[in-house]
């Protein structure tokens, strides 16, 4: 059972979700705003963040974006009612973890807040390296040939993923599954677009090469193009 904070406004929502949480054992604290929420996501310790994207004092991954920029790593779970494309993304890159469209069913939600809480659970601590470029998994600090990079949240998931699969590859779908639960469109292309981001940052200016495509199947990173 997971200590939860729900940030969302509308108070039939918000009863809806807490009582079918509760009755699976989490614990759920409620805010009606994104500087309640802000307040309490800082001063306490919750293994997952429910996040309305529309709220009365902004929006749900501007409370995100501030959140991960402030370096708290909680998973994310962002409530949207717009179903286009281009507001997924958007919400994914300020930093969630996973999205849900309204309306949504409950065992839906339900499924979501399992896979984010093993995801919680989960301790990738130690330091990953290959060749000269280096993560650091707490902090998310990464460095080529000892110089820092600055990543957005997506982009790191995914070097952390490769990284950690380092010689072996990496199938699309897995790496959609990982990185956005499952909730993206297969044909989606948000992984090649993000794949191209983090070779301009981390393979562009630096040898040796380390992101390779393996065409029709996946990625893999290594340290030589055998």
């Amino acid at each position: 059972n997971m200590r939860i904070l729900l940030v969302e406004d509308e108070a039939k929502v918000a009863s809806f979700i807490k009582n079918g949480l509760e009755q699976v054992n989490h614990t759920v604290e409620v805010a009606t705003n994104a500087t309640d929420g802000d307040f309490m996501a800082s001063v306490n310790d919750y293994d997952l963040l429910i996040l309305d994207c529309l709220l009365p004092d902004g929006d749900g991954r501007q409370l995100c974006r501030s959140l991960r920029g402030g370096g708290n790593a909680t998973p994310i779970l962002l409530l949207t009612a717009k179903t286009a494309a281009a507001d997924k993304v958007l919400g994914l890159d300020s930093g969630a973890d996973d999205y849900l469209t309204k309306p949504f069913d409950f065992s839906e939600l339900l499924a979501r807040v399992r896979a984010l809480g093993r995801r919680k659970n989960t301790p990738l601590l130690n330091s990953l390296k290959l060749a000269n470029l280096q993560i650091e998994p707490l902090s998310r600090r990464v460095t080529r040939d000892g110089q820092p990079i600055s990543l957005t949240p997506n982009e790191y998931k995914v070097l952390e993923i490769l990284l950690r699969n380092a010689g072996k590859v990496v199938t699309r779908t897995d790496m959609l599954e990982q990185v956005w639960g499952m909730n993206f469109d297969p044909g989606s292309n948000i992984i090649d677009v993000v794949i191209k981001l983090l070779r301009d940052k981390i393979d562009r200016s630096f040898e040796p090469k380390l992101i390779q495509t393996m065409r029709g199947v996946g990625y893999i990173i290594q340290a030589d193009s055998d």
